[in-house]
């Protein structure tokens, strides 16, 4: 049986593909009958991403031939290149809900952090006060001393 499906091409972590008419029980880079077009899914500006000789894979499904789900897909998009312009947005419009969601939950840990740190600062200065004012306490009964010693020694005389 005939199938159409992609060939993997290019190098590691570059992948370019083949879209080939080819016998089922080959193995999927090995020889095939026909290339009726390619794919390159990292193809950057003026790259062509996909091309397709639909009057061969029109033939080819004339002959019988079975194509796979993914050029299934691509052959979609061929047609009707707006699909994946809609996708790209859709994935984009989920990016920036995630980005969103990020920068919330950063903002939420920096308040939080600010908080603990402002509640730090306040127990901070509480405990400063209260050591001036155990201080000044300690420094008043000194005063006293003296003064209550002098008029002891007063009213015994």
């Amino acid at each position: 049986m005939v199938k159409i499906r992609l060939a993997r091409g290019g190098a590691k972590k570059k992948p370019f593909y083949s879209i080939v008419a080819t016998d089922s029980r080959k193995r999927r880079d090995s020889g095939y009958i026909e290339r009726i077009g390619y794919f390159n899914p990292v193809a950057r500006g003026q790259e062509v991403r996909l091309t397709l000789e639909e009057d061969r894979l029109a033939y080819w499904i004339s002959e019988g031939a079975q194509i796979s789900d993914r050029v299934k897909q691509l052959v979609k998009e061929f047609k009707d290149p707006s699909i994946r312009e809609k996708r790209v947005a859709a994935h984009e419009v989920a990016a920036a809900a995630v980005a969103a969601k990020l920068a919330a939950e950063a903002k939420a840990k920096a308040d939080e952090a600010a908080k603990i740190v402002a509640e730090a600062e306040a127990e901070k200065a509480k405990a400063e006060a209260e050591a001036k004012a155990a201080e000044a306490a300690t420094a008043a009964e000194t005063e006293l001393a003296p003064a209550e010693a002098a008029s002891e020694e007063a009213a015994a005389e």
